[in-house]
């Protein structure tokens, strides 16, 4: 079972994020649930939304404790909580930001995961050029999608048509496709500077 934790801010789609991937979990004929988490159902509080993928029925339904993948849409979260919390050893993690590891002031708590497993991708800046809107939720499933390769693009594009259409829907669609182009280019170069 593949096990994810998204952390952002209420106002986000922190929680449309979960159920996006697990409608294309869906799509692969796979099993999957998604469910959120949080206090204070207001703008820009902290929310945790959770996705687990399996090939057989998934019969738990606690929050996610030992992730396999931390998708991060609000670096500010740093400053206040723990989101690295739990996370396996060769764990993924996505953050939507423009800085590096070092300007963000994480380098520290992803060293000890596998090099092309830890990526920044800024999805907000990628949903306004594409949708006019700091949606970062669909973009990040899609640069997810290349770090993992848990889904297939055109699985995340069939999930993200069956929760928007029109406008909205093919700007979701190509703000995904560029941060999958963007992580899947930085993971290649991470992994020919790996092997120097």
């Amino acid at each position: 079972m593949f096990q994810t934790r998204i952390h952002g801010r209420g106002g986000q789609g922190v929680v449309t994020a979960a159920e996006l991937m697990s409608v294309a979990a869906f799509i692969e004929g796979r099993h999957a649930q998604a469910f959120p988490s949080f206090g204070s159902e207001r703008t820009g509080a902290p929310v945790v939304s959770y996705c687990r993928i399996n090939n057989k029925e998934i019969r738990t339904r606690e929050p996610i404790l030992e992730p396999d993948a931390i998708i991060i849409q609000d670096p500010t979260l740093f400053n206040s909580l723990d989101v690295f919390q739990g996370l396996k050893f060769d764990g993924y993690v996505l953050i939507n930001s423009n800085k590096n590891f070092d300007e963000l002031g994480i380098k520290d708590a992803i060293k000890k995961i596998p090099n092309k497993h830890a990526c920044c991708v800024p999805a907000t800046e990628i949903a306004i050029k594409h949708m006019g809107r700091p949606m970062p939720n669909a973009v990040l499933l899609g640069g997810f999608a290349a770090m993992s390769g848990l889904l297939a693009f055109k699985s995340v594009e069939k999930a993200i048509q069956s929760k928007f259409s029109g406008k909205i829907g093919d700007g979701n669609i190509s703000a995904a496709l560029a941060a999958f182009d963007i992580v899947k280019k930085t993971t290649v170069t991470k992994e020919k500077k790996g092997k120097k």
